[in-house]
Protein backbone atom coordinates (compact mmCIF):
# COMPACT_ATOMS: atom_id res chain seq x y z
CA UNK A 1 0.00 0.00 0.00
CA UNK A 2 1.68 3.34 -0.58
CA UNK A 3 0.93 6.31 1.67
CA UNK A 4 1.42 9.56 1.12
CA UNK A 5 3.07 11.37 3.82
CA UNK A 6 3.49 15.39 4.38
CA UNK A 7 6.24 17.07 6.16
CA UNK A 8 5.18 20.11 8.52
CA UNK A 9 7.98 22.82 8.45
CA UNK A 10 8.91 22.11 12.12
CA UNK A 11 8.91 18.18 11.24
CA UNK A 12 12.71 16.82 11.69
CA UNK A 13 14.54 14.01 11.58
CA UNK A 14 13.62 10.39 10.24
CA UNK A 15 10.31 9.39 8.48
CA UNK A 16 8.76 6.35 10.03
CA UNK A 17 9.77 3.14 9.23
CA UNK A 18 8.48 -0.36 10.45
CA UNK A 19 11.21 -1.47 12.86
CA UNK A 20 11.37 -5.10 11.82
CA UNK A 21 10.31 -7.14 8.93
CA UNK A 22 7.12 -9.11 10.77
CA UNK A 23 6.29 -5.48 12.71
CA UNK A 24 2.52 -4.51 12.28
CA UNK A 25 3.38 -1.08 13.28
CA UNK A 26 5.62 1.90 12.67
CA UNK A 27 7.19 4.02 15.32
CA UNK A 28 6.52 7.70 15.00
CA UNK A 29 8.85 10.48 16.57
CA UNK A 30 7.94 13.44 19.25
CA UNK A 31 8.63 16.69 17.26
CA UNK A 32 9.41 18.94 20.44
CA UNK A 33 10.97 22.18 21.06
CA UNK A 34 11.85 21.40 24.38
CA UNK A 35 11.88 17.93 26.55
CA UNK A 36 8.14 17.37 27.78
CA UNK A 37 8.29 16.11 31.34
CA UNK A 38 4.65 14.32 32.49
CA UNK A 39 3.72 13.84 36.07
CA UNK A 40 2.29 11.00 36.87
CA UNK A 41 -1.61 10.60 35.69
CA UNK A 42 -0.43 13.72 33.33
CA UNK A 43 -1.08 13.72 29.79
CA UNK A 44 0.02 15.84 26.46
CA UNK A 45 -0.73 16.77 23.25
CA UNK A 46 2.47 15.49 21.40
CA UNK A 47 3.19 16.62 17.78
CA UNK A 48 4.77 14.37 14.79
CA UNK A 49 5.45 16.48 12.31
CA UNK A 50 3.41 14.77 10.13
CA UNK A 51 0.69 14.00 7.91
CA UNK A 52 -0.85 11.09 6.20
CA UNK A 53 -3.27 10.64 3.33
CA UNK A 54 -4.14 6.63 3.04
CA UNK A 55 -7.18 5.39 0.93
CA UNK A 56 -10.37 5.66 2.18
CA UNK A 57 -11.41 2.09 3.68
CA UNK A 58 -8.48 2.80 6.21
CA UNK A 59 -7.56 4.07 9.56
CA UNK A 60 -4.14 4.85 11.59
CA UNK A 61 -4.84 3.74 15.06
CA UNK A 62 -2.71 5.06 17.38
CA UNK A 63 -1.01 2.96 19.91
CA UNK A 64 1.57 2.49 22.91
CA UNK A 65 4.62 1.30 22.59
CA UNK A 66 5.01 -1.88 24.35
CA UNK A 67 8.39 -1.38 25.78
CA UNK A 68 7.50 2.26 27.12
CA UNK A 69 4.27 1.36 28.37
CA UNK A 70 6.04 -1.74 30.31
CA UNK A 71 8.71 -0.06 31.72
CA UNK A 72 7.57 3.43 32.80
CA UNK A 73 3.91 3.49 32.40
CA UNK A 74 3.93 5.48 29.11
CA UNK A 75 -0.16 5.30 26.96
CA UNK A 76 -1.77 6.36 24.08
CA UNK A 77 -4.49 8.41 26.33
CA UNK A 78 -7.45 7.18 23.53
CA UNK A 79 -5.94 3.75 22.61
CA UNK A 80 -6.21 3.14 19.96
CA UNK A 81 -5.91 6.44 18.70
CA UNK A 82 -8.02 7.02 15.55
CA UNK A 83 -6.92 8.80 12.66
CA UNK A 84 -9.37 8.81 9.63
CA UNK A 85 -8.57 8.25 6.13
CA UNK A 86 -10.33 12.25 5.12
CA UNK A 87 -8.11 14.04 7.91
CA UNK A 88 -5.67 16.14 6.49
CA UNK A 89 -4.05 17.94 9.46
CA UNK A 90 -1.16 17.55 11.71
CA UNK A 91 -1.22 13.93 13.10
CA UNK A 92 -1.07 14.47 17.13
CA UNK A 93 -0.34 11.53 19.76
CA UNK A 94 -2.31 12.15 23.69
CA UNK A 95 -0.02 10.58 25.49
CA UNK A 96 -0.20 9.45 29.33
CA UNK A 97 1.71 9.24 32.20
CA UNK A 98 0.12 5.87 34.02
CA UNK A 99 3.74 5.36 36.13
CA UNK A 100 4.64 6.40 39.78
CA UNK A 101 7.56 8.27 38.25
CA UNK A 102 7.52 11.56 35.94
CA UNK A 103 8.55 10.76 32.32
CA UNK A 104 10.41 12.97 30.44
CA UNK A 105 9.46 12.86 26.18
CA UNK A 106 12.79 14.13 24.37
CA UNK A 107 12.58 15.67 20.78
CA UNK A 108 12.77 12.68 18.46
CA UNK A 109 12.11 9.46 20.86
CA UNK A 110 10.02 7.19 19.38
CA UNK A 111 6.62 8.12 21.68
CA UNK A 112 3.87 5.99 19.91
CA UNK A 113 3.59 3.52 17.21
CA UNK A 114 1.00 3.80 14.34
CA UNK A 115 -0.80 0.51 12.54
CA UNK A 116 -2.75 1.13 9.53
CA UNK A 117 -5.96 -1.07 9.49
CA UNK A 118 -9.27 -1.66 7.29
CA UNK A 119 -12.48 0.00 7.93
CA UNK A 120 -15.80 -1.31 7.39
CA UNK A 121 -18.98 1.61 7.46
CA UNK A 122 -21.88 -0.36 8.32
CA UNK A 123 -25.64 0.74 7.24
CA UNK A 124 -27.81 1.24 9.72
CA UNK A 125 -31.31 -0.19 9.94
CA UNK A 126 -33.94 0.56 12.66
CA UNK A 127 -36.01 -2.42 13.52
CA UNK A 128 -38.68 -3.46 16.37
CA UNK A 129 -37.03 -7.00 17.38
CA UNK A 130 -33.46 -7.89 17.19
CA UNK A 131 -32.18 -11.54 17.04
CA UNK A 132 -31.90 -13.86 20.33
CA UNK A 133 -28.66 -15.26 21.44
CA UNK A 134 -27.65 -17.13 24.22
CA UNK A 135 -25.92 -14.26 26.14
CA UNK A 136 -29.20 -11.89 25.90
CA UNK A 137 -28.66 -8.84 27.32
CA UNK A 138 -25.79 -9.64 30.07
CA UNK A 139 -22.46 -7.63 30.32
CA UNK A 140 -20.46 -6.19 32.15
CA UNK A 141 -19.28 -9.65 33.72
CA UNK A 142 -22.45 -11.73 32.91
CA UNK A 143 -19.77 -14.52 31.57
CA UNK A 144 -18.22 -15.01 34.41
CA UNK A 145 -14.36 -14.49 35.88
CA UNK A 146 -12.71 -17.95 34.30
Amino acid sequence: MQVKIKKWPHFKGELPVYQSHGASGFDVRAQLDQPLTLKPMERALVPTGLTFEIPVGYEIQARPRSGLAAKQGLSVLNTPGTIDADYRGEVKVILVNLGQEPITINDQERCAQFVICPIIQAQFHVVDELSDTARGAGGFGSTGKA
